[in-house]
């Protein structure tokens, strides 16, 4: 187990943990919350060892192996599967003890570096970094595509899975989300909850901790609390703690002023000074109780719209994607995403934008921007339309060696929204608002938290007085407070709001319809956030069924007399076939090996008869399925072989 006795640490001369005990048994889902700047990344520091106790006792099992996430940016021209195969460390010595003993030709030490070698996976690493590439939103596309290849967020996500790869007893993650959107995210919450070590998070999202761990660490001046339960079962305990304490606090203050003014009444009579003097004793020895100074919450508000269009905008036939690159040859046609949409958005409208990762919910919502320019098609905007968009790339639009007063400054003299003062000390009061005040509003953006250039972005959203907003991703850097004071204004905007997030909280809190973005185009979804985790599983089931069916037109494909020689073309077609229903055969295979390595995980533990019966026989259907797999894969491969010969 982990154990902290009256730890004490410190960063410079600032004091994060003060005189701070506690316990995390083997196995505990633990969620790490606190404000910014508490001490969460300094706790976790002392767990990976980078900083050391400045006084107490701090305890790790030695023989615990330790994963979390790296924060620097991969550059690397390997494959995005062997980059998170390298991830697995036990994986990686094994490989080096084989390849040592192989150069010594040593045969008693190659037998058991070959044995540790299967021990640590090596049949399936690849089956397994896959899985975890593919649950985290990549395409089977990307598996070969080389890491600096792929835009930073993505690059992150290969991070996650790098650490996801390694066998670990303790799994330290720091806000995993930041870089996923909604259907990644429920793969991840699915795959945390099978794991079975000890995992240590910090995250801002309620629902994503509420699913996740069964434990909280919360930091707060100095102290760290333990709370059984999950991150709402702390909000209400904490709640419950915090009222009890004022409670106290302000019986104490009476029996103070009770007791100080008995003193002032009576120490100069002799017959009371013996009682008076007793009650000064008292109030020496009291321990005196702090209030609940809670720092103030963060609060803002979109100011009302100087006009509601209505419609907000309308789209007819309209198709929406990429132009084609500057260097394509003349008359290459423009990448389309969605086509065909017609559909209205209308004043007052508060719509969740749905859909898997590349399905083209930016893409939407960059158009709807005009960042980009519809591929065909109309699109209308009503007469006053001004909109506000927060663009999942928008800190990098940001200028790291200006000030937010300049970046205030700059927009202001774009034009003035109705209402609105461009005088430097009305720009600074504004900021103000925004928790930029005194030195800060001429600090240099690049040396900025994440969280304070989101809070510049909304800042400088709101001065505009949109009457649309369009959000896309918005809460990445955000922290629980400013989330909660995000959603609270978004609540209270007047205007219309299209909001992509993979914070079911905001979306639940914020929205009461939601379109979404499938197959090239896009419907109204019927049902809740709920509904939808529902229908992602059910997507998933449909494209097996569906990948199953190739599979055996494939089969019969591959059973078909040769083609003649002189029909090129047609062979051509053919192998092209072949060779996709392969690559989905294989994908396919990944997956049920990625659940087997699984299965015979748990089988290793201790379990009760009928949990190992019922384990057993999935593994043997898997194992039966496999086999009938295998039988296809060499089927279409001869194919393959015979038509490229």
């Amino acid at each position: 187990m982990i154990t902290l006795k009256s730890v004490t640490l410190r960063r410079s001369a600032k004091v994060l943990l003060d005189n701070a005990s506690m316990t995390l048994n083997p196995g505990e889902k633990v969620g790490l919350v606190g404000r910014n700047g508490a001490g969460k990344s300094t706790l976790f520091a002392l767990f990976n060892g980078t900083l050391h106790e400045d006084a107490g006792d701090f305890f790790l099992p030695a023989q615990w192996r330790m994963a979390q996430v790296a924060q620097e940016m991969p550059e690397t021209d390997q494959s995005a599967t062997d980059f998170v195969i390298e991830g697995d460390s036990a994986l990686m010595a094994a490989e080096a003890e084989v390849q040592a003993a192989e150069t010594g030709n040593d045969g008693e030490r190659m037998a058991h570096a070959y044995m540790a070698l299967h021990d640590a996976g090596a049949h399936d690493a690849q089956a397994r970094a896959q899985a975890l590439i593919l649950g985290l939103g990549f395409k089977t596309t990307e598996l070969s595509k080389p890491v600096n290849s792929f835009s930073g967020g993505w690059r992150m996500r290969l991070q996650l899975a790098r650490a996801l790869m390694c066998p670990s007893d303790l799994l330290l993650l720091d806000e995993p989300t930041n870089h996923l959107d909604l259907d990644a995210l429920v793969w991840l919450e699915s795959w945390l909850k099978r794991y079975e070590g000890t995992m240590v998070v910090i995250s801002h999202d309620r629902e994503f901790l509420d699913a996740v761990t069964a434990v909280t660490l919360h930091i707060d001046a100095g102290k760290l609390t333990r709370y059984g339960g999950n991150y709402s079962t702390f909000e209400d305990m904490r709640a419950q703690q915090l009222e009890l304490q004022q409670n106290a606090y302000v019986k104490q203050q009476d029996k103070i002023a009770h007791l100080t003014k008995f003193i002032t009444r009576f120490k100069a009579k002799a017959t009371k000074a013996k009682q008076a003097q007793s009650r000064v004793k008292a109030l020496e020895r009291m321990e005196r109780l702090a209030p609940v100074l809670a720092s103030a919450d963060f609060t803002f508000e979109f100011k009302e719209p100087a006009n509601l269009p209505n419609p907000m905008l309308a789209m007819v036939d309209a198709s929406f994607g990429y132009p084609p690159p500057e260097d394509a040859p003349a008359g290459t046609p423009p990448t389309v995403i969605v086509r065909g949409i017609s559909k209205s958005v209308l004043a007052g409208q508060r719509i969740g934008i749905l859909g898997a990762n590349g399905q083209g919910k930016s893409t939407l919502v960059k158009t709807i921007a005009r960042v980009l320019a519809p591929t065909s098609g109309i699109v209308t905007e009503g007469k006053g339309l001004n909109v506000g968009y927060f663009a999942q790339q928008e800190l990098d639009v940001l200028r790291p060696l200006d000030n937010p007063l300049e970046h205030m400054v700059r927009m202001a003299k774009l034009g003035l929204p109705a209402g609105q003062s461009g005088r430097e000390q009305d720009l600074r009061t504004f900021l103000g608002t925004f928790n930029f005040s005194g030195d800060m509003v001429k600090q240099a953006v690049g040396t900025m938290s994440g969280g304070e250039k989101a809070r510049l972005v909304l800042c400088m959203i709101v001065w505009q007085r949109p009457n649309l907003l369009l959000l896309d991703e918005p809460t990445n850097h955000l922290d629980l407070a400013t989330r909660e004071a995000l959603s609270m204004a978004l609540n209270e905007f007047e205007g219309t709001v299209m909001l992509v997030s993979h914070d079911r909280s905001l979306l639940r809190s914020v929205c009461d319809e939601f379109w979404l973005v499938s197959r090239g185009g896009i419907e109204p979804f019927d049902g809740d956030l709920d509904d939808y985790q529902r229908y992602l599983l059910d997507e998933a089931k449909r494209a097996r069924e569906e990948l199953k069916a190739s599979l055996k037109d494939a089969k019969d494909v591959a059973t078909q007399a040769p083609l003649p020689v002189t029909a090129s073309k047609q062979v051509s077609a053919r192998v092209k076939t072949l060779k996709r229903d392969l690559g989905k055969l294989e994908q396919l295979m990944l997956g049920l090996q990625a659940r087997k390595h699984a299965l015979e995980a748990r089988l290793s533990t201790p379990l009760p008869p009928q949990a190992i019966g019922e384990l057993g026989l999935e593994l043997k259907q898997i194992d039966d399925e496999l086999a009938g797999h295998e039988e296809q894969w060499l089927t279409i491969s001869e194919a393959i072989e015979a038509a490229e010969g």
